[in-house]
């Protein structure tokens, strides 16, 4: 019985890690139908997203932190019973207002979810079997971030607040789940300064810029589609998804060349890969080619992500839940500076919007691991010898 439960509580592990970027997600395909609904236009309606990201990318910085002090069984299930309850309040919304408020306090709940979910596997995972974990946890990340689309679009043909249920209902049921129980015992004094640590910042950087320069870019390729190859809103919507189904099916393939190769190597291999990738979506004059280009950098964003999360959990750092929410909060702060970043560049040339993200991949994630890696790895200086005796 026991090890029945176990085994429900460790695939509740990884369909928690689904849930939150269905959630964030899910409004991206029906926004025309929630504006709607409260006469508003569906760009007014495209703030649900925003406010959904910032409190959670905001929160992240903390919330690791504050779950090693409160342990991740009781985090776990308080933060699931709270996305319940608000994706029931986004679903029953009588004002467009009520609706923003949902959508914030779903992400702040989310914020103490995936750091724990990641430390957790971290702690109940042996290393050598580590990346191959967390290659299954991103690509059931990527499942959820690419199917919301296909999900949200689907229920809105009844009514669009049926997505939200469907979340509230999923989020009871991983609360009574809760995760696997580890050895790892809760961090009563965890301190919000041991997650900001070299071992951190390091990964932390490279979320933000790979991230930013990867699946931040998705708008610029919608862009480039509709700019130089006119096709329509559903083209493009269709042709983006590669991007997730490709990330979906070598996330784990990911993690076994982590365990194999180490996570300093992935992620500069993969940084490069999606600089050349980047850089033909936005430079080649075949439509064919940049949907397939697009599609493969979801392989390398993988590549970074896994691997940085690798390198952040097989650190040394006993607050390693702290640790992980920051560079998971770096990442997504990258996805949202991204458009105020290559915007201006793409309106300037558009192959500025691409050379410049792709020539960021191919220096810093290569710059910033590699020295850390040097630094993680110098000699400690061996003490003086004695003087003689007289």
């Amino acid at each position: 019985m026991d090890v029945s439960v176990g085994r429900l509580a460790r695939a509740g592990l990884y369909a928690g890690a689904l849930i939150g970027p269905f959630g964030g997600a899910i409004t991206t395909s029906i926004l025309p139908e929630i504006g709607a609904s409260f006469g508003r236009s569906a760009g007014s309606a495209a703030s649900t997203l925003t406010f959904y990201l910032v409190p959670f990318a905001v929160l992240m910085l903390v919330s690791g932190t504050f779950a090693q002090r409160w342990g991740p069984q009781r985090t776990v299930r308080i933060a699931y019973i709270a996305y319940a309850v608000t994706s029931a309040l986004a679903a029953s919304a009588w004002t467009f207002e009520v609706l923003l408020a949902a959508r914030a306090l779903q992400g702040a709940a989310n914020s103490f979810t995936t750091p724990v979910l990641l430390a957790v596997i971290a702690a109940s995972t042996p290393k050598e079997k580590l990346g191959r974990a967390l290659g299954l946890f991103g690509s059931t990340q990527a499942a959820g971030q690419t199917s919301a689309p296909l999900v949200g679009g689907l229920t809105a043909e009844i009514d669009w607040r049926l997505a939200f249920v469907v979340i509230s209902v999923v989020a009871v049921g991983l609360a009574v789940l809760g995760v696997p129980q580890t050895d790892a015992e809760p961090e009563r004094n965890a301190s919000l300064r041991s997650a900001f640590v070299p071992s951190t910042i390091r990964p932390a950087v490279v979320a933000f810029v790979g991230w930013g320069c990867l699946g931040g870019l998705s708008f610029l390729v919608a862009f480039r589609l509709d700019d130089v190859f006119g096709l329509g809103a559903g083209e493009r919507g269709l042709l983006l998804t590669g991007f997730g189904i490709v990330g979906f099916l070598t996330a784990r393939q990911v993690g076994k060349a982590i365990d194999r190769f180490g996570a300093a190597t992935t992620v500069v291999v993969g940084a490069t890969l999606g600089a050349g990738l980047i850089a033909a979506a936005g430079t080649t004059p075949v439509v064919a080619i940049v949907v397939l280009a697009w599609a493969l950098t979801g392989a390398a964003a993988q590549g970074v992500l896994v691997s940085i999360n690798a390198l952040v959990l097989q650190s040394e750092n006993a607050n390693r839940g702290g640790s992980v929410s920051v560079v998971q909060s770096l990442r997504f702060m990258g996805a949202a500076a991204a458009p105020l970043a290559f915007v201006p560049l793409y309106q300037a040339h558009p192959l500025l919007g691409f050379l410049v993200p792709a020539g960021l991949l191919i220096t810093v994630p290569a710059v910033v691991t590699w020295s850390g890696r040097g630094a993680g790895t110098r000699r400690t200086p061996q003490p003086e010898a004695p003087p003689p005796l007289r």
